[in-house]
């Protein structure tokens, strides 16, 4: 008999890692991954299984994020607000002529400290606004006076909408559809080609909302009558963006899965051509943002600075190495933000109340989002989706301190996140949140945690969806709300699984080796 091959080891969970206590790694029954790299997916009888989640980020994953030549560079005033000059700068390069890959130049602000009383926007595609360092000291330090609530830094063009193409809306014929999928059948291909933009469109029809309980949430205790409002039809259709990457016949295949099962017996599903603007290729980059407040009022004083960096309407964006200090909010990725990249930032020491609609630190609220490697301390909801947001999404290796709420899809409905490597002080929860807020309900679907601790975790899953934790530690706990909700898919309590990392892997496994380097810290 050959001896048996030495178990990979991990050092998981703060408790255990202090002991330097060493775990052996686990298999996974739902993602396996072989000797050269490729991966295979387990899945239950209707095809369900966990997604794809490789090309969330900056140029659809597996994409090293540019390094753009400086073509202005400031320096801080002795006295006197900043704003206007900065601005002037952005706006400058931003009527320069893009170069070939769409690059118009940065604006760099030398080390010192900036005033900025108002806002900053960027407003075309092509433009970084960078600095000289991120810490306390030897850096650039953009210093947000007054007492106004406002964000410091917009990123993205005019507000639009979308805009279907007249003629192109095609039924899905399918059945059913799993959420893993990235192909389905439409009753015509007619006007479709490979590299094709289109909407996957998935209706919430109201058999689907009761078959959720979500037509009847309970009223807030002690709240007035009608207080809490249930779902309704129409306002939870999900509008998925996805490239075309087949066509055999008329069956289309998509360079993401569609994160939601299109059921027959929900409404099923279409795809049409849509237009929608978008600035693309900006960044923001070696800052650091501070806002002012009145000192003893940091659980109380909300009239100051609130959001550091808005993601609006961008496409191939991203953040790098900023650090947001007393800010409410950290960084937003907008519901309209595609491949967006928040890689090595921080949120530090927010300023307000405690209580809801605060301190969310870095929000993924688009699709094709990435967070990597970003610390939180002191916030409410460290690493989180608002309402309805469609995924891909994925954090990865992201640690979260002095926590004062819960990690996780926040409300309504978020579909196709992934938690890889996630460490939250507190709390890590995809659960029904019922009647919290004013009906938020089932806040996550075809969410995966994947090798993450939390001090408290919770994993509930709602009627026609999935959700998974694999690999993960830390006090499992019934969900707050509804304690009666089933669990979801849980393996390997307590002890992690191979792969590491699951969005590694399926980066790997898509693009190769190479494109791992991409990740790599700086």
């Amino acid at each position: 008999m050959s001896p048996m091959k030495p178990l990979p080891f991990f050092r998981f969970g703060c408790a255990m890692a202090a002991l330097g206590v060493l775990v052996p790694a686990a298999e996974s029954t739902w993602v396996q991954r072989a000797a050269d790299g490729s991966l295979t997916y387990n899945v239950d009888g209707r095809g369900e299984g966990i997604p794809d989640f490789s090309r969330a980020g900056y140029g659809g994953g597996g994409v090293a994020l540019p390094q753009v030549p400086t073509v202005v560079t400031l320096a801080p005033q002795p006295t006197g607000d900043d704003g206007a000059r900065i601005q002037a700068a952005l706006d400058a390069v931003g009527a320069r002529t893009p170069d070939a890959r769409g690059f118009r130049g940065a604006v760099l602000l030398g080390a010192g400290t900036y005033r900025i009383g108002g806002k900053l926007e960027m407003k075309a595609g092509g433009v970084v606004l960078r600095g000289a360092g991120s810490g306390e000291t030897g850096g650039t330090i953009l210093f947000a006076t007054g007492k106004t609530q406002r964000t410091l830094i917009e990123v993205g063009g005019p507000r639009a909408s979308r805009t279907e193409i007249a003629g192109t809306r095609r039924r899905v014929t399918n059945a059913y559809v799993p959420s893993n999928s990235r192909s389905f059948n439409v009753d015509s291909a007619a006007g479709y080609a490979v590299g094709d933009r289109l909407i996957v469109f998935r209706p919430s029809t109201a058999a689907w909302i009761v078959a959720l309980g979500m037509d009847k949430i309970p009223n807030r205790p002690g709240a007035p009558a009608g207080a809490t409002k249930s779902w309704k039809a129409g306002d939870y259709d999900l509008a998925f963006e996805r490239t075309v990457t087949a066509i055999a016949g008329n069956r289309i295949t998509v360079d993401a899965p569609v994160m939601n099962a299109l059921d027959a017996e929900f409404g099923g599903g279409a795809i049409f051509k849509y237009r929608l603007p978008r600035i693309a290729e900006c960044g923001v980059e070696t800052l650091r943002l501070v806002s002012e407040y009145e000192k003893g009022r940091e659980t109380e004083d909300e009239a100051h600075a609130w959001v550091g960096i808005n993601l609006g309407f961008v496409e191939n964006a991203w953040v790098r190495d900023v650090t947001t200090v007393h800010f409410s909010h950290g960084v937003d990725a907008g519901s309209n933000s595609m491949f967006v990249t928040l890689q090595d930032c921080r949120h530090l020491d927010p300023v307000s109340l405690l209580t809801g609609g605060r301190r969310y630190a870095f929000a993924l609220n688009g699709q094709y989002g990435l967070a990597l490697r970003c610390f939180v301390r002191g916030a409410r909801h460290s690493f989180v989706n608002g309402s309805r947001a469609r995924g891909p999404s994925a954090f990865v290796d992201c640690t979260a301190v002095q926590a004062h709420s819960d990690s996780g899809p926040h409300h309504r409905w978020v579909v196709g996140t992934l938690y890889d490597n996630v460490s939250d002080d507190n709390q890590l929860r995809v659960q029904n949140r019922q009647w919290s807020g004013s009906g938020h309900g089932w806040a996550g679907a075809q969410q995966v945690l994947w090798n993450s601790t939390s001090k408290s975790l919770a994993l509930q899953q709602p009627p026609t969806a999935r959700n998974y934790a694999i690999g993960c530690t830390g006090n499992w706990v019934p969900g707050s709300w509804a304690p009666e909700a089933p669990d979801g898919i849980i393996e390997s309590k307590g002890r992690p699984v191979l792969p590491r990392s699951l969005y590694r892997a399926q980066l790997e496994a898509r693009l190769g080796p190479a494109a791992l380097a991409a990740l790599a810290p700086p």
